[in-house]
């Protein structure tokens, strides 16, 4: 699968989701630690937000200067719409090795949509889960991702993004979608 048809995928997948959510699941326990829904789509609102700045030409310090705004109760729109926008953004990409100054430090955009995909789609089950509805992520999608994580096997749970990473019992010929979930600390 290309990174923008991952992305495009994973957008479509995270916005299902969200379709789903009512505004009264806003306080909603989510499977991500200190995040209830509210907090969840915060998080990929301004994910997204930041994603744009950087292509954009922004600083580290002006990206990570997003962190820590609050929305209101519109925050599902605004999400919706930052979703989209980041898809389009990351469409007018011409130079897929430019760096950005990301958190994690200087990464080429390649690698940056590979985060927001991943992002996206683990988002969307975390949703799923918290809202009681259920989420279809493509084996494809599902496994593009993960193979993109192994490389992180070592640390996945030190790292403090993924949980306590691979429970250790789930089979290597489990479905992918499971394998993907547990590797980054989800238990389905």
């Amino acid at each position: 699968m290309e990174p923008l048809d991952a992305l495009a995928t994973a957008s479509s997948t995270f916005t299902s989701v969200l379709e789903l959510a009512g505004p009264d699941q806003l306080g909603a326990a989510t499977p991500c630690d200190d995040w209830d829904v509210r907090g969840l789509l915060t998080h990929v609102h301004i994910g997204c937000l930041m994603t744009d700045s950087l292509l954009d030409g922004a600083s580290q310090e002006e990206a990570t200067a997003l962190w820590g705004q609050e929305f209101g109760d519109d925050i599902a729109d605004l999400c919706r719409a930052s979703v989209a926008d980041q898809l389009t953004r990351m469409r007018a990409v011409d130079d897929w090795d430019l760096v950005v100054h990301h958190v994690v430090g200087d990464v080429p955009a390649s690698q940056l949509i590979q985060f927001r995909t991943g992002d996206l789609t683990l988002h969307a089950w975390d949703l799923a889960t918290a809202i009681g509805a259920d989420v279809d992520i493509p084996d494809d999608l599902a496994r593009q991702i993960y193979e993109s994580l192994l490389p992180m096997a070592p640390i996945i749970g030190e790292v403090g993004i993924f949980g306590a990473g691979p429970s250790g019992t789930v089979a290597e010929d489990a479905p992918i979608t499971l394998r993907l979930l547990d590797f980054t600390g989800r238990r389905p």
